[in-house]
Formats: structure tokens, C-alpha cells, sequence
């Protein structure tokens, strides 16, 4: 056995990636991120590496170059087929040669190919890529460096293509055998009040005293375990911008970067009396993934919730809070699918009590990922008059036809909206931010600590809210100035929302420097109108950003229509690889390639193939196996241990306690002979009051209510105004206690506390205040009646 220097991967290959430097710039919405990858060859033939990596869905990769010695080579995009040729000329003739292409299946996996390093070489190679920064509900702006590639799973059947992920090469996150360093300098036209990560930063340091520029790094010894999430807070950020960008110089005018572009950020506001109106119609439809992974944890590390039971207590919490009158159903997917009931259900105590049944026995075993059937199956349902269809999909986004899957949904976006939640670190940013898109909806990413209930309820908030309907844009230009949109027409609003336009200005003005677009539409028949003026003078010094973006924008939906038209018509990939081309921006048909003839020597000796490994959490099924399902057979063999192999209760308990690292908890009790093994496991009181309350929005004076206030029956009752209805009096200390306990977790369960206050308000009580004072009394709270909404 050869003995190898240096770093290896598992197979005892060396590996010649050293490094990952990352050096990210903020400007405002945008950010430009440029990343160095060290490579070195200590091998004693010349090598060809191959590392598969993923980037965000949007992302536009705009500038790839490589460095020999001294010698920097820029790459050129050129169609895919013919850089791959040019890639494997280079290598056979003993050139060397860099290839930086986008996987076939997903827009954002990348494969980059460094091929014949001589023996001892060091190459870097350096890709930059232009991203938005997608507005979270807290207010934060979401900037995600993934770091974690989790395997794609390939429906049975289906092409493979290839794409990058076919040659794909793992090792568990935590073994990653080279560094990553990430420093990020943030430049903003309002005061930056603070960043945060999902990972351990060095302290922020700001460079002025307006606090509007600063700079950040990531700790050293960053573990590949997590996707890196930068979260940046600035004041005032929900104001509308327009930025114009010069054209490029050297561009012919008229072409897309040889005009200026305007980027639009519009954040529309609903009038406040429609906006405290809620809809009580719609059909929801809950798509839950039961694949194998969703049995794995929310994060590595103690005490971490698996998936499946996170989405468990979210069903818990969505069918709690859905309006009378609206419609719904639960389709749990894996390689097949289930639905709860054959068709949609009129919401009623009934089909809730049903429904929560069968929550509570959803288990993550339905095998693998294949989102394609469950849709399809979706789509051919009539929808119901007067209910409009929107589904909340909720998976750990790792499917292998992401292309596909987007493709079905934007041919029913019409009739379908979707909010599209990414469980856990690697989900596919381009199939949860994807669909979302396609269909008129919203995506979240819950990772690291974050809590699934909060941004789900904030989806379904926006689910809730009045439709926008008629959505017009008009552009108010001097005549000599012509507006081509670059952006699909804005389809959805919502309020709060940020909602972006690009646009290519063609000729100059000879007086008027000013320009403006005005966003109309229609909200619950009311007509609302947004205007945003900007400046047609162009801002200096942009770096080419907007009309990277704006390029991709464009490129993106024409990528689209291509696969729609399924190469029947000539027109749309041409059309790609030509805008491609033009504004050096990656697409799925052109490829980055570089070539460095070096002195003209052919290198010597046969070229060995490298894959660099990437970082996965559940890198195959076995390691999967071992980190989800492994602890939970190991609990239940603990358990049913035999008598005559002496093991103690001791040990016994010390073995459970252990797999509690894993983030199981188990109740293991009933299998030990004590007089504890009567005890219940301990329970959110928050979920258990949630889970006591009826589908009208009201709860009942029972024992199990006054476990939860901590209360005797009798403490609960003995207080009750004599002429209020017990139901009545159930509610309202129900909302007191909700008020006095847990405004923390308001986000969670505002919709049924305004289900409780409507239902209060339709019994018509006289004594309201009574009641309210005689609850702030029995469980020591202040709450007025006027916070509660009575």
C-alpha cells in the first residue's frame, strides 16, 4: 500500500484542493461573492481534479479565472458542448485547462474541472458570482454560502443526464479535508444594526461613525457541517430603491450590457383596514416529505428535534389556525404518496379531529424523495369553486429533476399558489426558492436552531391575506428613452414584501433626468396604486452587478421556455447562449473554459483523475442509517434487553442517555421497574393548550385546561363570573394566559387567538371586562381587554 502525502480522501487518494477563501461584498440588496480554491498536485503524475459544489439557485456566476505561477488565465463562457471539446483538447495535447460548468438537473450544483496540474504544482482558481439577498420575516436580509451538498435523489426512471452531480464525491461534513475562511465587507445607505450567523463570527467592526459600512468575518475552523447564513439587519430597510447602471463601455448600445439597467426594489403597503380582514375561503393542501431523511435532526449537536416530529407539531399548529369555511388536506410523500382523505374536506371540528389523528402517527417512512407524482396527482384535482388552491410543501429539498419539478409547477401556477419550506442544512435552494417563485408564493429556509413553526405561520399569514389581483406596472420615461423589461411580470404581492424588476433603458433624454413606474392593483376591490421615482443618471462605479443580475433574470425564464418548447422551436436557446455570452454570465447551455498553453511543452506521464470530496451531512444511505435510524434500533434493543445478560438498570440508562446526543429523547420509563415508570412525558404546555382548543376558535373548562394554567379544576371554575357561559369563561382565560405567558411565541399562535376573539364576539357576552379581570386575577396577569382585541 502506497504511503500518501498529504491530504486524502477516503479511498487514500490525495486530495489537491488546500483551500476555500471567500470574500463577499454587500452592497445595499446585492451582494458579490468571489471565491479562491488553492489547489496543488503532490503526486507524482499530473492530475485532473473534479469538484462538484453547490451555490445558491439564483446566483449569477459572472467571472471565472485561474492562476499558474505568475500567469493569470480568464475564462471565456462559450457554448457548453463546445468548452467541453475545447476542455478535453486542451488536456489531450498536455495543455493545461479549467472548465467551470452548471449541473444539467439543478441550477445549483456547479462542476469545476482543473485539469493537467504538473507534479508539484500549485494552481488557484477564483469564481465570482452577483446575488439578491432574499428579505426574511423578521426584517433581516438572508445571505447563504452553501456549504453542504446533500445527495439529490433520482426518481427511478429518469435520466441521470450529465450534469454534476453524477460524479459526485462525499465525505461526512465534519471530515472535510481542506479549510474554508469567509471575511464579508457591508456597504448599506441606511445604518447597519447588527449581523448575525448560524455560525460563530468574529466581532463586526464598523468603518464609519454612520455605522453604514462594517466589516465581518467567520471564526476560524469552520467544520463543513452547516450551509454558512449571514443575516443582516439594517435600519429602515423596507424602503423602496431604484439604482441605475451605466452601460459597459466597450458593449455595443442597443445590446443589453451596452444600455443602461435599472434595478427596482418596490415594497408595497396595504391600507391597514384590509390588511386586519383575513380570508375564510381557500382549499389548503399540507405536502409533507416522509422520505428517510426526515427522520434525521433538525441540527447536529444535543436536544435536536428530528423533522418529521417538527412537522408533526407544525400540522398541529396550521390545522389549529385554518379559518371556518376554507377547505383542506394532508399528502405525505416519499417514493409513493398518501393523502389523508381521498379528496379536500370542509374544515369542521370533525375533519380536524380526524386529521390530527393522523398527524400524530406520520412517521418519516415512505423511502425516498420523489415530489414529481404528488404534484402531478395534485394538479389533475379539479379545484373548488371559489376556493383558491394553495399548498404549503415542506421537504428537505434534495431531489435529483429539479428542473422538472419547477417546470410542472409553472404550468399551473394559475391555478395553484405554493409556500415551499427547506428543512434542514443542503435542502436545494433552486427547488425551494424555485417553486415558490414559479408559483406565486413565498419560500423559507429553516436551519440551525431556527424553529419551524414561526416562519411557516408567517407563510400562511401571507396565505391568509387578500388576494392582489390585476397587477399592472406602467414606466413614465422621457419619449426619447424605451423600457425592455428583463423581469417576468410581477404576479404575486405581498404585503411587506420586497418585489424586484429589472429593466434595459434604451436611448438618452435630452432635459428630463427623471423617471418613474407606478405598481397598480386591485386588493379586497379596493384599488391601490405604489409609485417609485428614480434618476435616469447612472450610479458610478456599480461593477456591471445590476445588469449581471438583470442578465439572469432574463436568462433564467428564457431557460424556461426552452424546455417548455422541449427543442420543438429554434429560438430560446440561442437566444440564451447568446445573452450568455454577451454578459459572461453562466446558464445551462454555455460553460466557463480557460486555456494556459504554458512554454508549448506537452506534460509527460499518464493524467490521474482526483474528485475532490464535498461536504455532506447524510452522504449516503448507510451513513444516513447510522446517524438516524442506528440510535433508535440501539434504544430499542436496550430495552428489551435479556434478564440473564445482567445488565444493569444503570447501564441501561446510562446507553439511552448517550443516544440523546443523537437529539433522541426517549421515554423509556415503562421498561424500567421503578415507580416512575407510570410518568408522562413532559409536554410543551403551549402545544398542549393549542391542542385543547376546538375549531371554532374556543376551549372548554376541563381538567386539562387547568393542567396547563396550572390549576386545580376547581381554582379554574370557583372565579367564573356567575352569568358567563363556562365555554366563554374556557376562552378568555385561554387568551389571558397566551398573553400573560408566551408574547415570545406570539408569531405562532396569533390566528387561533383571533379565531378565540371572533368567537367571543359572536356569543355576544354583556360582561367581557368581568371576565377578563376575574382571568388576570386567577393567573397574576395585567392583560387588557383591549390587547386581546375584545
Amino acid at each position: 500500500m502506497v504511503n500518501c502525502c498529504g491530504l486524502v480522501t477516503v479511498k487514500n487518494e490525495p486530495v489537491p484542493l488546500k483551500s476555500i477563501v471567500v470574500e463577499v461584498s454587500v452592497q445595499g440588496h446585492v451582494a458579490t461573492v468571489s471565491s479562491t480554491l488553492q489547489y496543488e498536485n503532490q503526486e507524482q503524475s499530473p492530475l485532473e481534479a473534479i469538484f462538484v459544489f453547490p451555490l445558491p439557485g439564483e446566483a449569477a456566476v459572472c467571472r471565472f479565472s485561474a492562476k499558474i505561477g505568475q500567469t493569470e488565465v480568464v475564462a471565456e463562457v462559450q457554448e457548453k458542448q463546445k468548452a467541453q471539446e475545447q476542455y478535453d483538447d486542451a488536456l489531450s495535447s498536455g495543455q493545461q485547462a479549467f472548465l467551470l460548468e452548471e449541473s444539467d438537473e439543478s441550477p445549483d450544483v456547479f462542476k469545476l474541472s482543473v485539469g493537467s496540474l504538473p507534479p508539484g504544482e500549485k494552481a488557484s482558481v477564483s469564481l465570482d458570482y452577483v446575488t439578491e439577498l432574499a428579505v426574511q420575516a423578521d426584517d433581516g436580509l438572508r445571505l447563504c454560502l452553501p456549504a453542504v451538498l446533500n445527495p439529490r435523489y433520482q426518481p427511478q426512471g429518469s435520466d441521470s443526464g450529465s450534469g454534476g452531480s453524477a460524479q459526485l464525491s462525499s465525505v461526512p461534513a465534519g471530515s472535510v479535508p481542506y479549510s474554508l475562511s469567509l471575511s464579508a465587507h457591508v456597504l448599506s445607505p441606511h445604518p447597519i444594526s447588527r449581523v448575525e450567523s448560524n455560525c460563530p463570527l468574529d466581532p463586526l467592526n464598523y468603518l464609519n461613525t454612520e455605522k453604514t459600512q462594517a466589516t465581518v468575518s467567520l471564526a476560524a475552523g469552520h467544520q463543513f457541517d452547516r450551509d454558512v447564513e449571514l443575516l443582516l439587519y439594517y435600519k429602515d430597510t423596507h424602503q423602496p430603491t431604484a439604482i441605475v447602471e451605466a452601460a459597459q463601455a466597450s458593449a455595443k448600445p442597443g445590446s443589453l450590457m451596452g444600455d443602461p439597467v435599472v434595478m427596482l426594489s418596490l415594497y408595497p403597503e396595504f391600507p391597514k383596514d384590509v390588511m386586519s380582514s383575513m380570508t375564510s375561503h381557500g382549499e389548503f393542501l399540507f405536502v409533507v416529505d416522509r422520505s428517510g431523511s426526515m427522520e434525521c435532526p433538525m441540527h447536529l449537536g444535543s436536544g435536536s428535534q428530528d423533522r418529521i416530529s417538527s412537522a408533526r407539531e407544525t400540522l398541529l399548529l396550521l390545522l389549529k389556525s385554518l379559518p371556518m369555511g376554507c377547505y383542506f388536506n394532508i399528502i405525505g410523500f416519499g417514493s409513493s404518496y398518501e393523502s389523508f382523505f381521498p379528496k379536500s374536506v370542509e374544515y369542521s371540528q370533525k375533519t380536524m379531529d380526524e386529521a390530527l389523528q393522523k398527524v400524530k402517527g406520520m412517521r418519516a417512512d415512505l423511502g425516498g424523495t420523489e415530489i414529481l407524482q404528488p404534484l402531478k396527482h395534485i394538479y389533475s384535482q379539479p379545484c373548488l369553486p371559489d376556493q383558491p388552491r394553495q399548498l404549503f410543501l415542506f421537504t428537505d429539498g434534495e431531489v435529483g429533476n429539479t428542473k422538472e419539478v419547477l417546470d410542472l409547477v409553472k404550468t399551473n401556477a394559475g391555478s395553484h399558489r405554493c409556500f415551499s419550506f427547506g428543512i434542514g442544512e443542503g435542502a436545494s435552494t433552486a427547488l425551494i426558492s424555485g417553486v415558490a417563485k414559479q408559483a406565486r408564493g413565498h419560500a423559507q429556509f429553516i436551519t440551525g436552531q431556527d424553529r419551524m413553526q414561526p416562519k411557516v405561520m408567517q407563510s400562511l399569514r401571507f396565505a391568509l391575506q387578500p388576494a392582489v389581483v390585476d397587477i399592472s406596472v406602467k414606466w413614465n420615461v422621457p419619449k426619447e428613452v424605451s423600457v425592455t423589461l428583463l423581469s417576468p411580470p410581477i404576479r404575486v404581492v405581498f404585503q411587506g414584501q420586497r418585489a424586484l424588476l429589472y429593466a434595459q433603458l434604451t436611448g438618452e433624454s435630452s432635459g428630463d433626468t427623471e423617471g418613474s413606474v407606478t405598481v397598480k392593483y386591485s386588493l379586497a376591490k379596493q384599488p391601490v396604486e405604489n409609485q417609485l421615482s428614480f434618476s435616469l443618471k447612472p450610479a458610478e462605479d456599480t461593477g456591471m452587478t445590476v445588469h449581471r443580475l438583470g442578465a439572469r433574470t432574463l436568462i433564467q425564464s428564457l431557460e424556461v421556455e426552452e424546455r417548455e418548447q422541449d427543442g420543438e422551436k429554434e429560438g430560446a436557446k440561442e437566444k440564451v447562449i447568446e445573452l450568455s455570452v454577451q454578459s459572461g454570465v453562466s446558464s445551462a447551455f454555455t460553460a466557463f473554459i480557460a486555456v494556459h498553453k504554458g512554454d508549448g511543452e506537452a506534460l509527460q506521464g499518464q493524467l490521474l483523475r482526483r474528485h475532490v470530496p464535498t461536504p455532506m451531512l447524510y452522504h449516503s444511505s448507510m451513513l444516513m442509517m447510522q446517524q438516524c435510524a442506528m440510535p433508535m434500533l440501539m434504544a430499542c434493543s436496550l430495552r428489551s434487553v435479556p434478564g440473564k445478560l445482567k445488565l444493569s438498570k444503570k447501564s441501561k440508562r446510562k446507553a439511552l442517555d448517550d443516544l440523546e446526543v443523537f437529539g433522541y429523547d426517549y421515554n423509556c420509563s415503562e421498561d424500567f421497574d421503578s415507580p416512575a415508570s407510570t410518568s408522562k412525558p413532559v409536554r410543551d404546555p403551549l402545544l398542549q393548550l393549542i391542542s385543547l382548543q376546538k375549531a371554532s376558535g374556543s376551549w372548554v373548562l376541563e381538567a386539562a385546561l387547568a393542567e396547563v394554567l396550572v390549576k386545580t379544576e376547581e381554582e379554574v371554575s370557583k372565579p367564573k363570573p356567575a352569568q358567563v357561559d363556562q365555554e366563554v369563561w374556557a376562552t378568555v382565560l385561554a387568551l389571558v394566559w397566551l398573553y400573560g405567558f408566551k408574547m415570545e411565541a406570539q408569531e405562532e399562535w396569533q390566528f387561533l387567538a383571533m379565531k378565540a376573539v371572533s368567537w367571543i364576539q359572536a356569543q355576544k357576552v354583556a360582561s367581557v371586562s368581568e371576565c377578563v379581570q376575574a382571568g388576570n386575577t386567577l393567573l397574576g396577569c395585567q392583560v387588557q381587554k383591549d390587547t386581546l382585541g375584545l
